[in-house]
């Protein structure tokens, strides 16, 4: 059962009579009747087991947009019901409002849309419904609440792909769509086409010039249908929160730039999130199916509070790549990632592949390093100055391994990644 306002009213009203009277039992009596008068309503109001509810969620959202949920609602008694049915969902959902009010004779049906606008990521789960009917005086009802399980998912926002057109861009320039085409180590032939003056002469083709009695000389493109391994750190580095979200959120919007602009290019796409095991992986999905099958594999991932197993993380990728391939590793580069044997599982695929590392840098730190305000302030820059330098340290051993680093802010770690891929192809180094 439950009360409405109008009982704790009807209530409220004894108090004056047992002041004036300065004497218990007429207050007594009041409750007495109010009491009565509440249980009459709640025998009286309808059963909330004569109403069916069912809900239809949708199967995925992408993160800040829009949505809603529906729950259908049916009297299948031989009274009218009036009264409340709220559809719970967890906090994160964005449910609101999710109370709803219910007017149903009898046979009639209703289908209640609860909004959604959810702030996180990952699978949201529904509460139960709880359905409150009133009595006939109003004063109380009979409620009921049942389990409707329900998940909606909630895929990454993607908002890094307003910086897709600008890279596919400089991607078709690579292509030779809207430039010359160039040549280049590790470039693969394209065409023929007339000398002019600036060309490489070692590109002449001296037999295509014999025959076509004018000088020749080759094109080259970047190489297509190469591989791209993105491995995305979900230790507990990935659990730093940087500003509102984790890193991993950052991290994520990274892989999806990049995985859409290497997949334009033709390259095949390989992700692996892991930490000490496999928490997810994609391999061997290409053309329109990748982003949606990336979007949703990614979506549920959560970082756990444990060290990465670097040297584990390593024996994938061997496993996964058979030849020569680009291994976009998204972790944190600090002072721990020697103590965690990142340098030493990285040396080995230095050798075999070409690795990038991409790190989201706390724009915290920076704000750190130039207060100085006060003693205290000027301690805190001195120890935030000490870590950057000794992050700065691990990443120029790192690149004396043949390891590229990349860091930026979450916003700008998928731009600065893109762009590091796009420069490692031109230069013909994947």
């Amino acid at each position: 059962m439950f009360l409405t306002w109008r009982a704790v009213a009807l209530t409220a009203l004894g108090v004056p009579v047992a002041v004036a009277t300065s004497s218990a039992l007429p207050a007594v009596m009041w409750l007495a009747v109010v009491a009565l008068a509440v249980a009459v309503d709640v025998i009286a109001a309808p059963s909330p087991r004569t109403i069916a509810t069912r809900r239809e969620t949708p199967a995925s959202v992408r993160l800040t947009e829009p949505t809603s949920t529906t729950l259908l609602v049916r009297n299948l008694g031989t009274r009218r019901v009036r009264g409340w049915a709220r559809d719970a969902w967890q906090p994160s959902a964005g449910a609101d409002p999710a109370r709803h009010r219910l007017d149903l004779a009898p046979g009639d049906g209703v289908r209640l849309r609860t909004p959604m606008l959810p702030t996180r990521r990952g699978d949201r789960s529904a509460g139960p419904v709880t359905l409150r009917l009133l009595g006939p005086l109003t004063l109380a009802g009979r409620q009921l609440t049942l389990q409707l399980p329900a998940t909606l998912r909630v895929l990454p926002e993607f908002a890094s792909r307003k910086h897709l057109p600008s890279r596919l861009a400089r991607l078709r320039e690579l292509d030779g769509r809207s430039a010359v085409q160039q040549r280049g180590p590790g470039s693969e032939f394209d065409s023929l086409r007339e000398y002019v003056i600036g060309d490489d002469v070692r590109a002449i083709d001296w037999r295509a010039t014999a025959r076509r009695n004018e000088v020749v000389v080759r094109t080259w493109r970047p190489e297509r249908d190469r591989q791209v391994l993105i491995l995305v750190d979900t230790a507990r580095s990935a659990a730093a929160r940087i500003g509102d979200t984790p890193r991993l959120d950052a991290t994520i919007e990274a892989t999806l730039l990049l995985s859409a602009l290497a997949s334009k290019a033709g390259d095949r796409v390989h992700v692996v999130a892991y930490d000490r095991t496999t928490r997810a992986r994609i391999s061997g999905v290409s053309g329109a199916g990748l982003m949606s099958t990336l979007a949703d594999r990614l979506a549920p991932l959560e970082p756990r509070l444990l060290e990465p197993d670097w040297t584990g993380a390593a024996g994938v990728v061997r496993e996964m790549l058979g030849q020569r391939a680009l291994v976009v590793l998204l972790t944190d580069v600090g002072p721990g990632s020697v103590d965690s044997g990142l340098l030493r599982a990285l040396a080995p695929l230095a050798r075999d592949h070409q690795v990038l590392i991409g790190a989201v840098d706390d724009p915290e730190i920076g704000e750190l390093v130039q207060a100085r305000g006060d003693v205290s302030e000027i301690y805190t820059a001195a120890a935030a100055t000490r870590f950057e330098l000794e992050r700065e340290a691990v990443a120029e051993r790192l690149r004396r391994r043949g390891v590229e680093v990349v860091s930026a802010d979450p916003e700008g770690i998928a731009p600065a990644i893109a762009d590091a891929y796009l420069s490692l192809k031109a230069a013909g180094r994947l």
